[in-house]
């Protein structure tokens, strides 16, 4: 009778380690990530580049859809959502900081995944990272890390300016 009790707690208590280091990796995922948000999740996306017409998408039937109603680059926006995973070296606080003098008033690029918001800044002095803010915190992201402008239409050419 001893040894089957012995065996169920250490079954228990088996699964109680597993269970609470699963819940640890999970915390610690989020915490190394900009957002908690997983890209394939996203359905809503606003984007706004300095200098360029913000850009608004929804994920329609799988597909994504300018609800302007311009053509869809699909490449470039599943790429703008994967942003919600970029890794995180460090986090800091938003009081450590001057967000004019890391690009944050106004920030380089804005980013709304689903209603959460990232603000992305300059790069920083060290080290080929990015500021970005989330909440009242910076994050120090990779320095590819910000949504890429689209495309422009090619200058049209005549055989004339061909020599």
């Amino acid at each position: 009778m001893l040894p089957r009790i012995l065996g169920v707690v250490v079954v228990l208590l088996l699964l109680g380690a597993v269970g609470w280091q699963w819940h640890a990796d999970e915390r610690d995922e989020r915490e190394h990530t900009l957002t908690g948000i997983d890209p394939d999740a996203v359905s809503r996306i606003d984007v706004a580049i300095r200098g360029l017409p913000e850009q608004r998408f929804e994920r329609r039937q799988g597909h994504w859809v300018d609800v302007a109603g311009a053509t869809t680059d699909q490449g470039r926006v599943e790429e703008i959502a994967s942003l919600a995973a970029t890794p995180v070296a460090v986090w800091k606080p938003m009081t450590e900081f001057d967000a004019a003098r890391i690009g944050l008033a106004p920030p380089v690029a804005t980013l709304v995944l689903d209603g959460t918001r990232v603000d992305f800044g300059e790069m920083a002095a060290l080290g080929r990272q990015r500021y970005a803010r989330v909440g009242d915190r910076i994050a120090f992201v990779p320095a590819q890390a910000l949504p890429r402008a689209p495309r422009t239409q090619s200058l049209p050419t005549t055989a004339s300016s061909v020599h």
